[in-house]
């Protein structure tokens, strides 16, 4: 059982990793390129660090039963954290509720929005699986870097 006291993160170490190779990422390559040109280069910063990373994970969102559509995950981190990218100049109103969408979607609870911006801001959201209301989707790597 998980301890849920004052100052717990959950899946808090793998989270600080990503966050570390996110800066290292940024420190390295600067602003201005497009968010294809990031995700490769923090692909290989986790890689290098020994993290399993499943890039463009697809994820399938159904209602009553029926497959309504897909949505497409930039990353899942050794299949516990949802990673977005974000690589503009102001950061969209809308990108929250997409990395929350993407958590309610799975069985995940962790998501990390990532914004190469002018300034290298990371975003933390916390979903739990027990205030989810349906039955999210496992994730299941199809596609995984090694």
């Amino acid at each position: 059982m998980r301890n849920h006291g004052s100052g717990w993160l959950a899946e808090e170490e793998l989270t600080q990793q990503i966050i570390g190779a996110f800066y290292r990422v940024y420190n390295t390559l600067g602003v201005g390129f497009l968010e294809h040109v990031y995700a490769a280069a923090l692909e290989r910063e986790l890689l290098k660090i020994g993290l399993r990373v499943s890039r463009e994970q697809w994820v399938r969102m159904y209602y009553d039963g029926i497959e309504l559509c897909q949505q497409r995950l930039d990353f899942v981190v050794n299949e516990r954290v949802v990673v977005e990218i974000k690589a503009t100049e102001h950061l969209p109103k809308a990108a929250t509720r997409q990395t929350i969408s993407y958590l309610r979607a799975t069985n995940l609870e962790i998501g990390l929005r990532l914004h190469f911006g002018p300034e290298a801001r990371f975003y933390r959201l916390y979903a739990p699986n027990n205030l989810k209301k349906h039955q999210p989707n496992p994730i299941n790597p199809q596609r995984a870097s090694s």
